[in-house]
């Protein structure tokens, strides 16, 4: 079916949905006077488009899983993109399990974010490295930014040269920027004059969208999978706002005696609990303010202040995250590691004389070692 066949047979222009009027709750509700208009689109997109305003949708997981599962009896690429920024949390936990013996193009977005000294080479081997690590066969990597425009005609290349006339599957979590990538194919690629719906709200994309290329094999969008371990996912919506950067990260370095805390407003809170004094350097979204004491006042600190010197989020808002959960991480000496929190951003220990950290997150939510990115 093609995609303007789609449109008329009743399904969302933007993010795919199946349309109805009946339930304004339901993903792909419109009120019946907008089924005239061109393109017809559910009122979340429309709301998107026009406000950059959405409700987040939970996506089933056991439903991704099974779409997932079907491209192993396709004989297609896969383009899986993730989130630079959030690397660990936005790689698709056994990809490769799913996808069969079709290829895998791993396209890392927002690589815009880390800072302009970053050497490009040592960045892709970091990536493939860590993509083996996790069972990820790749046929190549891609470094870009759709936002900027940075390196998408080496994606387009490599999408050309390892495509051979197949359909491509575009598989991604949520909020990883696969909308906007594919809204780039469809203007290299398709004589579509409609794009993807695309939003900085996790679930935007709610069905497989097929996007029909001029040699009559397709582009295949499928709903990016929501990840409870991201803290992305769990924030409220006005504080996704805060902690997702929109340029380019700048370091932040401390120099921390041991017994000394560092909190991430009242999201995530980092203890150095034995060391030698080092340096350690946050790579966390602007609005998120660091905030440093004593690790015997961080208790108390957070009793009396979370929600409004720490903050985000607010005070009000507090209840709608789960309570953390610690973790206790050791750093070899020599080692040069990162403290990765999902969703949240990652501090590098600088020092080589080792160290032991507390690292407190809402429960679920990712927090690692893992070798430092930059």
């Amino acid at each position: 079916m093609s995609e303007q066949e789609r449109e008329k047979s009743g399904y969302c222009a933007g993010c795919g949905v199946k349309l109805q009027t009946e339930d304004q709750e339901r993903p792909g509700y419109l009120p019946e006077a907008a089924l005239s208009r061109e393109p017809v689109i559910c009122q979340r997109c429309f709301r998107i488009k026009n406000y950059n305003d959405a409700a987040s949708v939970t996506i089933d997981q056991d439903d991704f899983l099974r779409l997932l599962s079907g491209i192993a009896a396709t004989n297609s690429l896969v383009v899986h993109i993730v989130d630079l920024f959030d690397f660990e949390g936005s790689l698709i936990s056994g990809l490769q399990r799913f996808v069969g013996a079709n290829p895998v193009l791993l396209v890392v977005n927002k690589v815009d974010l880390l800072p302009k000294v970053t050497n490009m080479n040592r960045l892709r081997n970091w990536v493939q490295q860590q993509a083996k690590a996790h069972g990820l066969r790749t046929v190549d990597v891609l470094l870009c930014s759709a936002k900027r425009n940075l390196g998408f005609e080496r994606v387009i290349e490599a999408l050309e040269r390892h495509r051979d006339g197949r359909d491509v599957y575009v598989v991604g979590a949520t909020n990883v920027g696969k909308s906007t990538l594919i809204n780039r194919l469809i203007r290299d690629y398709s004589d579509l004059d409609r794009e993807l719906t695309t939003s900085r709200y996790p679930g935007t994309t709610l069905d497989a969208v097929r996007i029909p290329l001029e040699d009559g094999r397709a582009i295949i969008d499928t709903p990016g999978i929501v990840y409870p371990s991201r803290l992305t996912e769990l924030v409220p919506k006005s504080v996704l706002q805060t902690i997702l950067p929109e340029h380019t990260l700048k370091p932040l370095v401390y120099q921390l005696n041991e017994r000394q805390t560092l909190f991430f407003g009242a999201l995530a809170r980092f203890d150095f609990v034995q060391g030698e004094r080092q340096s350690f350097t946050v790579y966390i979204a602007p609005g998120v303010k660091p905030h440093r004491t004593k690790l015997e006042r961080a208790d108390e600190l957070y009793r009396e202040h979370a929600g409004t010197l720490l903050a985000p989020p607010s005070a009000e808002q507090l209840g709608e995250l789960p309570e953390w959960t610690r973790h206790s991480l050791r750093i070899p000496r020599e080692a040069r590691l990162d403290i990765f929190i999902s969703g949240l951003g990652w501090i590098q220990a600088n020092g080589k004389s080792g160290a032991l950290v507390d690292v407190y997150a809402p429960k679920g939510v990712k927090v690692l070692l893992r070798d430092a990115i930059i």
